[in-house]
């Protein structure tokens, strides 16, 4: 990393994302798990988690036509103090207003305000650090995100299986109060851009600018979009809906401890995206986008194992071992995919149409994921005593998306 990586303003910005990122991985854990232990409904589960993510895939591009025309660390303080706002309100109508109501709310918004703020984040890096460095910048994003994911789940899990909900909210209302605060001083270079029309009429005309460029000029990062959109339709989304559902519903853990456990499996996969960005930052220069199908390809293998467990053992607590041996391997490679597809979108364009293209990438790789989170939330429910049929099925479909993907990067020079 250069001097200008260790700037103040660079240093804040890290800083800030830490308690950020802390407090939306509590949150994130905390109210879909309370509306599991409340329901025991895998599909209802399912379907609230796929509801919330609609928000952030209408908001995603919306966020990145502003990040470009529109100062970031204003859009970072001012959708921070929004979260907290929310969360207090929440907190406030819970026992008041029926509950699967509000929290597909309160989760719809969060979601919202979360898909609106990562198009600034990730729009800001080209600004604070030089090309060459792009690598090792977005490890460090990863990095952060990848440990507050560590802390937040394990330490709301602890926190919410002792004491309930109501001190996980008052923690990240706090949280993202000092991360907008701490924000407030942060200098990010800013070229103000044309803001001609309203505000819909700047984003279709935006959104369409960044189709043509992805399809047209730069068709690679096309391709490759349609590979993440299959791996998260197919995996991510099992994962998102499987694992709380096996942790506390499935496998015969006392419900206070499985809680508890789910927090650490949640830490796991974390971990994973911490080792991984400290990998992709040591090895940064070694990286390529071409090898990077090889990346998808361990993800994919590492969830047979899941499933397999679960046919030839009969110890809930040793089927519970691997599967956070299996969510550490496939975070570790998901964060060095990640890393590589970011520094090449963010080398391959222009600084005007950063924010713009970074959010478009962001909104089409999240529309798989509410369909998938419904639909792993059906199966799961209907396979019930066969839930390692559905692990594996996602793992066979990920795994052929994978070797074409393989392909696919192997391909460009």
């Amino acid at each position: 990393m250069n001097k200008k990586q260790f700037s103040r303003d660079f240093i804040l910005v890290v800083i800030g994302q830490i308690i950020s990122l802390f407090g939306n991985a509590a949150i994130r854990f905390a109210l879909p798990l309370y509306l599991l232990n409340q329901t025991g409904s895998s599909a209802l589960y399912g379907t609230v988690t796929a509801l919330a993510f609609i928000p952030a895939i209408l908001l995603s591009p919306i966020g990145g036509m502003v990040a470009d025309r529109v100062n970031k660390k204003n859009i970072m303080v001012v959708l921070d103090f929004s979260t907290a706002v929310l969360i207090m309100a929440f907190s406030f109508l819970m026992g008041e207003v029926n509950l699967v109501f509000l929290l597909t709310v309160t989760l719809m918004l969060l979601y919202g305000i979360a898909g609106a703020y990562q198009p600034s984040v990730q729009a800001s890096v080209p600004a604070l650090v030089s090309q060459d460095q792009f690598m090792a910048a977005n490890s460090v994003i990863n990095m952060i995100n990848s440990f507050a994911s560590l802390t937040g789940p394990v330490l709301g899990g602890i926190l919410y299986s002792a004491y309930g909900l109501r001190p996980v909210l008052g923690v990240c209302t706090v949280c993202f109060f000092l991360s907008a605060i701490m924000e407030i001083f942060i200098h990010i270079p800013f070229e103000k851009q044309p803001f001609e029309g309203t505000i819909w009429t700047v984003v279709k005309k935006d959104f369409a600018e960044s189709i043509r460029f992805i399809r047209q000029e730069k068709p690679a990062i096309g391709k490759g979009l349609l590979m993440i959109c299959g791996i998260n339709l197919f995996m991510s989304a099992m994962i998102i809906v499987g694992l709380p559902y096996m942790v506390t519903e499935v496998m015969d853990f006392p419900a206070e401890q499985a809680n508890t456990l789910y927090g650490f499996a949640q830490g796991s996969l974390a971990a994973g995206g911490l080792a991984g960005g400290l990998c992709a930052g040591l090895f940064a220069n070694k990286l390529r986008v071409q090898k990077a199908g090889n990346s998808l390809i361990i993800c994919a293998a590492s969830v047979f194992p899941m499933g397999l467990s679960f046919i030839v053992l009969h110890s809930d607590v040793v089927c519970y071992m691997i599967m956070i041996v299996c969510c550490f391997v496939l975070m570790v490679f998901s964060t060095v995919f990640t890393v590589q597809m970011m520094s090449f979108i963010q080398a391959e364009t222009p600084q005007k149409l950063i924010g713009k293209v970074i959010a478009v990438v962001l909104t089409i790789s999240m529309c798989a994921q509410p369909l998938g989170n419904a639909l792993y939330g059906v199966l799961f429910e209907m396979c019930g005593g066969f839930e390692y049929a559905v692990i594996l099925f996602a793992g066979t479909v990920s795994l052929v998306i994978a070797v074409s993907a393989r392909k696919l990067f192997g391909k460009l020079g």
